[in-house]
């Protein structure tokens, strides 16, 4: 059974760090892109950061640019958010996201992708 299983989140304080982590299981990351996105209370999911299976290409939300790094591990079927300068903004659920292509393009928009992970919370607050 192919499962994505995100952990890492939790309280920090503005200005702090965390990083997301999201192990694959059932299945091998090498020819599937990679995305994370998250959900505000009240607001739709939004694409924050993705990266391709092939060259490690990727793409950010301006709202993120300069603060997180997205990155995966083949080899340990698992990608990577790392999250600094972090915002009350950013609080969310964060959700890793796995599409099926094997090439150089990353996707943003939900509807791309195939399988979901259940989701890790974020807050960001003093």
């Amino acid at each position: 059974q192919m499962q994505l299983v995100e952990s890492g989140g939790g309280l920090v304080q503005p200005g702090g760090s965390l990083r997301l982590s999201c192990a694959a299981s059932g299945f091998r990351l090498d020819d599937y892109a990679l995305g994370w996105f998250r959900q505000a209370p009240g607001k739709g999911r939004e694409g924050v950061s993705c990266i391709s299976s092939v060259g490690g290409n990727t793409n950010y939300a301006d709202s993120v640019k300069g603060r997180f790094t997205i990155s995966r591990d083949n080899a340990k079927k698992t990608v990577y958010l790392q999250m600094n300068s972090l915002k009350p903004e950013d609080t969310a659920i964060y959700y890793c996201a796995a599409r099926g292509t094997s090439g150089s393009q990353c996707y943003t928009a939900t509807r791309e992708y195939d399988y979901w992970g259940q989701g890790t919370q974020v807050t960001v607050s003093s």
